[in-house]
């Protein structure tokens, strides 16, 4: 499949503070892939933070890829029967959605689009950003990297002096990594210094 013709859901779950690596990441996903449609969870589609309102990533978003985001559990249920992607990104992927991910918890746009997605059997590329990543939420991320069909962006620590637990995946290895999980094949080095 050449890549002009993936089709790439992109997804933002609520690490704020990464939301303009994530949606520089979108503008390039968009560059190489033809059709890219936007996801937002519930949070991220309205929470004003100091990183940005939600209205200005919202339209940021559909000037990129020409799309209005989905927002809502019943707008993503049907990227599953409708087949409408060839592989979903999630980035960020904070530790909350990593844990409901985890464990088969689909209470949220995001995670309603990920189960939904994967029936088809079709790559699940996630970009960790949490404060707890080599915590609690190591756990999941283990979990998560041994499943079929998940591939994970290459991450590190992004500041071991002052969170020493926290873990960012590098946004701008997005592409690559949904490349590789096309081609059904986890990204290498994994984990970044």
């Amino acid at each position: 499949m050449k890549a002009e013709d993936i089709r790439v859901g992109f997804g933002l779950t609520g690490s704020y503070c990464t939301f303009s690596k994530a949606l520089k990441a979108v503008e390039e996903v968009k560059k190489q892939f033809g059709v890219v449609l936007p996801i937002l969870s519930e949070n991220s589609a309205c929470t004003d933070t100091r990183f940005g309102t939600a209205e200005s990533h919202r339209v940021q978003l559909e000037r990129v890829c020409g799309r209005t985001p989905i927002t809502t559990i019943q707008q993503a249920e049907p990227i599953g029967p409708k087949q409408l992607l060839d592989v979903l990104v999630i980035a960020p992927c904070t530790g909350n959605t990593l844990g409901k991910l985890a464990n088969g918890i689909t209470d949220t746009t995001i995670t309603m689009a990920a189960k939904a997605h994967l029936r088809n059997g079709r790559p699940l590329v996630l970009a960790v950003s949490t404060n707890d990543g080599l915590a609690v939420s190591l756990r999941n991320i283990g979990d998560l990297s041994m499943r079929k069909n998940i591939y994970l962006v290459p991450f590190g620590q992004d500041d071991p002096e002052n969170k020493p637990t926290s873990l960012v995946a590098d946004m701008t290895l997005i592409p690559q990594t949904i490349e590789a999980a096309m081609e059904g094949r986890q990204l290498q080095p994994l984990l970044l210094r």
